[in-house]
């Protein structure tokens, strides 16, 4: 299982051998490089981009929507829950480079590959062979690169709402 965000706990989970697979399986960055170090980064501020929703009351309010809606509704809904935490690690990435300059050559790019490799669209099409939008729950890879590279970019939470766009 890869890392996630409890809700409940409000804990992030990190599963450490999917970061072994983001290299191996996924070949979301160059196996041992200093920018997988970045990827992991972009990976767990996703999840804490979670918690941020969280204390936000995004989450609670997506959950009681998702009450009254078909699977595919819901699906379509969690898509743009996830794509804002993929803005708002872009904003962690965004401000902490501000503060510290860390950012070296290649680490973006490799972020951006991470978030491709992981895409809905990119997993579907190696674990089956086809590509079903419907059952989406994160975001084809254009889409998490997109958002990921907006939040990057602009360093601003408002910047972020995916709940407002027809864009994704």
């Amino acid at each position: 299982m890869g890392p996630f965000y409890c809700p409940i706990d409000r804990k992030v989970y990190l599963d450490t051998s999917f970061f072994q697979d983001l290299e191996r399986r996924f070949r979301g960055c160059d196996v041992g490089s200093k920018t997988c170090q970045f990827s992991q980064a972009y990976v767990i501020a996703h999840e804490i981009g979670h918690h941020v929703q969280n204390q936000l009351g995004v989450l609670p309010q997506v959950q009681e929507q998702k009450r009254g809606m078909d699977k595919a509704e819901a699906n379509s809904l969690q898509v743009r829950v996830e794509l804002q935490a993929d803005c708002l690690a872009g904003i962690w990435a965004n401000r902490a480079q501000e503060k510290w300059q860390f950012i070296e050559p290649g680490d973006v790019e490799a972020a951006m590959t991470t978030a491709s490799a992981i895409g809905d669209d990119r997993l579907q099409r190696q674990s089956q062979g086809y590509v079903v939008p419907d059952a989406f729950t994160h975001g084809t890879s254009a889409q998490r690169t997109r958002w990921f590279m907006t939040g990057l970019k602009s360093g601003d939470v408002a910047s972020c709402n995916t709940f407002q766009t027809q864009q994704l």
